[in-house]
């Protein structure tokens, strides 16, 4: 039976961390005199994000086991003709989902921070920084219209620069964020393009009438062209995606992002902003149902990003930029399955994926913690024996990533595959033989990570960066160098067991309901007539263990076996080998160290191409055309009509006689001359 939730309990989901944010941002810094201190300042922040928590699950099991659903108008901003600009809330099982993850690892994120950023001079700064970012995405998830949604959106491109460029002393970070925040404008630039033009043809923001109006916006055609509106207004709102869910080529900005603390690589990039892009197409999924083309365009970019960063992933020696193209990779599988139109299982990736790579980000910040701020995994080595919950929390992430049977990472992962494959879009092919190759990639720098960071001859005592510390003696994250590698404190692996436990069992518990059941019914739409892939999917599942049994026969298990048996005997068996192939194949290392050259030609012809344009615009059309003829101009003008104005009106009779003869003179000579 369905039930209706009560406004008061969802309004204070999002304020409550947005109540603990205030109160560390103003009362446990110097603006308002740092009275309340370290202590309760992380005590504050993590209560708020721990009431969101609990009120999220609260939420989930009334919309899952009693059918209670949410969708009202909180408050009205202000009306414009016949467009309301409103403050409210959507609640139903992708909401719930998306509110319990993003709070749960949200909460990790900020007991983990209490030991990372143990000593660092801005930790209460850091507290409200997170707290707010989590009351970004919960406002985010939670609208029910494109204006809040919009806010939400850039919230969390706002908070992230202030937390990639946390370390404002740093000239990288400060580069970093400003990357970021540039490089999400111009997919923001694409998404309110898309909600603009919705407005613009239904009259109204609401997902509800938006999607009432569907079938109309399908038959439409764009002024002027011969294109399908629908198609432009779904390009556009995915552009916005292709920005916040770094795909290429806006996926730039998120390896740099690393220059911030790990903690919040962690958020970052688990279960909030990098998750925006896929939870709002998956909710616009009536409007992309209705273009084709859409639906192809997501496929190709979304197969690039997974194949195309992985490789990336296999050259990187830093341990949280090997994670971070992790991160990019399995963004495009997530952009693979919803252009697939199987975004039941692309929010269910996202799930399973917030979990573990949560895990494996917090984790390699423990090692960060227990190798003394050497993040150079050519540096580290038998760590396994020094950080054993590090080591055993690091694995189980590892092997969800990679898609291991029977662990949650496995069946979103074997869905996305299964569902590429029976999608009948054009661009169907090149996506599935790129996520079937990415499955190979991923296993390899996943355990080439692992490997050299956990096993293997001890190699931290070789660092030449060993002895590096800041102006305060410190390293980045506030711990001082000792001897040998150590076990992080409680506050640290806590965190890691508790995520671990998710990344091995969620993926077995859901992919029924959320995959094959009723719990996206009515939320998720898709044209079984025209993408048939998800009913596909269905018929030839038989449950998670037989989905687990029957993957011991499949390519993507396989391939996954060999990428770990590749990288072991590479980096275990013959450490010589990965030097060997790199200087056989120098060029395409070269290629993949320099990113494919997409930074360079960002600077160097996008930038210094608007640079250019720029300064011929200012010199041309400001200076020239603006200042020169018009504004210089027109005072010119007027001085020279003053000057001869003040010559004609001299004040001498005999001039106003000249004047009168010569006039009289020359009408005498035009009416003669008209006579002839």
């Amino acid at each position: 039976m369905s039930q209706t939730l009560s406004a008061s309990t969802l309004l204070a989901v999002p304020l409550a961390p947005l109540v603990g944010s205030a109160l560390a941002g103003l009362f446990g810094t110097a603006f308002a005199g740092n009275w309340i201190g370290r202590r309760l300042s992380h005590t504050l922040t993590i209560l708020g994000v721990f009431v969101a928590f609990v009120l999220s699950a609260m939420t989930l099991y009334s919309v899952a086991a009693d059918g209670a659903r949410f969708n009202e108008t909180l408050y009205t901003w202000m009306v414009v003709g016949g467009l309301k600009m409103e403050v409210g809330f959507l609640i139903d099982s992708l909401t719930a989902m998306m509110m319990v993850v993003v709070t749960f690892v949200s909460l990790m994120v900020h007991i983990y921070t209490i030991g990372y950023m143990e000593e660092d001079e801005g930790y209460n700064r850091f507290f409200s920084y997170i707290s707010l970012f989590t009351f970004s995405m919960l406002m985010l998830v939670m609208s029910n219209n494109m204006l809040q949604l919009f806010f939400g959106w850039e919230a969390v491109g706002l908070v992230s620069y202030l937390l990639i460029g946390f370390w404002f002393n740093k000239p990288t970070a400060i580069f970093a964020n400003m990357k970021a925040f540039l490089v999400n404008r111009v997919g923001d630039f694409g998404f309110i393009l898309g909600i603009g033009l919705i407005a613009a043809y239904t009259g109204t923001l609401n997902y509800g009438e938006v999607f009432a109006k569907s079938s109309e916006l399908g038959s439409l055609v764009f002024p002027g062209t011969d294109w399908m509106l629908i198609t432009v207004v779904c390009i556009c709102l995915f552009i916005g995606a292709m920005g916040k869910s770094a795909q290429f080529p806006l996926h730039v900005w998120l390896p740099d992002s690393m220059e911030g603390p790990t903690p919040i690589s962690a958020l970052i990039h688990a279960a909030t902003m990098v998750t925006a892009g896929i939870f709002m197409v998956s909710r616009m999924s009536p409007l992309f149902e209705l273009s084709d083309a859409a639906l192809n365009f997501i496929l190709v970019i979304g197969s690039i990003t997974a194949l195309f960063m992985g490789f990336l992933g296999i050259i990187q020696n830093d341990i949280k930029r090997v994670v971070a193209y992790s991160t990019l990779s399995q963004l495009g599988y997530m952009t693979v399955a919803l252009g697939a139109s199987a975004y039941s299982v692309a929010v269910f990736h996202l799930m399973t994926h917030a979990f573990f790579k949560a895990l494996l980000f917090l984790g390699a910040g423990s090692v960060i913690m227990g190798m003394h701020h050497n993040q150079d995994i050519r540096w580290m080595g038998g760590v396994r024996k020094y950080m054993p919950i590090t080591w055993i929390t690091s694995l189980l992430g590892s092997l969800a990533l990679i898609g291991t049977p029977l662990f949650s990472g496995f069946y979103s992962k074997d869905s996305i595959i299964e569902a590429v494959h029976f999608s009948q879009l054009p661009a169907a092919g090149f996506a599935h033989f790129a996520v079937l190759a990415g499955v190979f990639v991923t296993a390899f720098y996943s355990f080439r990570m692992y490997f050299l960071v956990f096993h293997g001859a001890e190699r931290y005592d070789q660092n030449p960066d060993a002895h590096h510390h800041d102006s305060h003696g410190h390293d980045d994250h506030g711990h001082g160098h000792d001897a040998k590698p150590h076990e992080s404190p409680w506050v640290v692996t806590l965190p890691l067991v508790l995520l671990a436990i998710p990344s091995v069992v969620i993926g077995f518990l859901t992919i029924g309901p959320m995959l094959f059941g009723d719990f996206f019914k009515d939320v998720i739409f898709v044209n079984l007539a025209q993408h048939g892939a998800m009913g596909e999917l269905a018929q030839i599942y038989h449950g998670p263990v037989g989905m687990a049994l029957h993957a011991l026969q499949t390519a993507p298990f396989w391939l996954a076996l060999a990428g770990v048996a590749t990288s072991y005997y590479m980096y275990m068996v013959n450490p010589a080998l990965p030097a060997a192939i790199q200087r056989a194949a120098q060029p395409i290392y070269t290629l993949l160290e320099n990113k494919y050259y997409l930074d360079w030609i960002n600077e160097n012809i996008l930038a210094r191409g608007a640079r250019l344009l720029g300064s011929g615009l200012w010199k041309a059309g400001d200076q020239a055309v603006i200042d020169g003829a018009v504004v210089n101009g027109s005072w010119k003008l007027v001085g020279w009509f003053a000057g001869v104005a003040r010559w004609v009106q001299s004040g001498y009779v005999f001039h106003y006689a000249l004047v009168m003869l010569l006039g009289v003179f020359g009408l005498m000579t035009y009416f003669v001359w008209l006579n002839k």
